[in-house]
């Protein structure tokens, strides 16, 4: 009686499953996928390329050019100049002095903004009770209000005659300032209506990182025996710190970006006391046709802008870990 035996493969191996077309067809899922992603994406980035990226491009091709009026119809006739407008902007005394304002502007103006901010923040989670939702939306109501309706009002506090303040003055016996038509005093009175009006901001930012601290830490600190100055100096601001960041930073590029308020209040003046970059900027562009040289002044700021950004995120940054 004879037997056989099984005879292997001549590959001497059991044959495995093919995994090659499993990473096939996975890469073609993943192809698909992504392919969707994009077409779901090209209206965004229709709308980015043409309003966005492309206006960057070409004002930054313009800041090396003396486009003017006449260069509306005709961009290509442009003259290429090189540095000469970025050069004869720290020549310039009235650009010097805008970016003199404007450092003044953000200098008092964010710490005011962000102290006060973080002041109504915690009266608002903590110390008031009653009427809280109505002292938020208070607070909140001159962001979403227009600087018309901005302007209308403070025009009517500061007027030097007819004004709230003039009308204080009165009856207690002392004499407004012309505020708006003072060089001492414009200035602060627009850091004042810019810190009234994004109070809001802050203050809603600095409620959510307040709520987001946990309630036990307080407590425990309390029973330790610690003060309420000792809680916020201690407990509440380290916590905040991520917050305070990211709030110091737009508000920051905001008010470095101040335009609204000199526009509609001072046009700048008086005597340029209340020029800022960007009210600078739009005179030379839209009043002037200078658009070359208006560019260069927006790219300056966008370097000041990014240079104080980094600086700002580089000295917390070891705070917020």
């Amino acid at each position: 009686m004879s037997t056989t035996t099984p005879t292997r493969a001549r590959s001497g191996a059991v044959k495995a499953p093919d995994s090659g077309k499993a990473g096939r067809r996975k890469k073609r899922s993943m192809g698909k996928q992504n392919l969707a992603g994009w077409l779901f994406s090209t209206p965004f980035l229709a709308l980015f390329g043409v309003f966005m990226l492309f206006p960057i491009v070409a004002t930054l091709v313009m800041s090396f050019t003396d486009f003017g009026q006449r260069n509306v119809r005709r961009p290509l006739e442009a003259n290429f100049v090189g540095l000469e407008n970025y050069t004869k902007l720290f020549g310039d005394d009235q650009f010097l002095r805008a970016m003199f304002n404007t450092a003044y502007f953000v200098v008092v103006g964010v710490p005011l903004t962000i102290g006060l901010g973080l002041l109504v923040a915690i009266l608002l989670n903590n110390g008031i009770e009653r009427a809280r939702t109505f002292f938020r939306v208070g607070f909140y109501a001159p962001v979403v209000t227009t600087i018309v309706a901005v302007a209308i009002v403070w025009r009517f506090v500061l007027d030097p005659t007819d004004g709230l303040i003039a009308g204080l003055g009165d009856e207690l016996g002392f004499t407004a300032p012309d505020f708006l038509g003072s060089e001492t005093w414009a200035m602060p009175s627009l850091i004042l209506m810019a810190v009234w009006r994004n109070l809001g901001t802050v203050m809603v930012l600095m409620i959510a990182g307040l709520q987001a601290i946990p309630t036990e830490v307080r407590e425990a600190a309390r029973l330790d025996g610690a003060s309420a100055w000792q809680e916020l100096r201690r407990i509440t601001v380290p916590l905040l710190r991520p917050t305070l960041l990211y709030t110091t930073v737009i508000t920051t590029i905001g008010y470095l970006n101040v335009f609204e308020e000199p526009f509609v209040m001072t046009q700048g003046g008086p005597n340029d006391s209340t020029l800022t970059v960007s009210l600078d900027m739009y005179k030379q562009g839209f009043s002037f046709f200078n658009m070359g040289y208006a560019s260069a002044m927006a790219y300056v700021l966008f370097v000041v802008i990014m240079a104080i950004t980094v600086l700002q995120l580089r000295l917390m940054k070891d705070n917020t870990k």
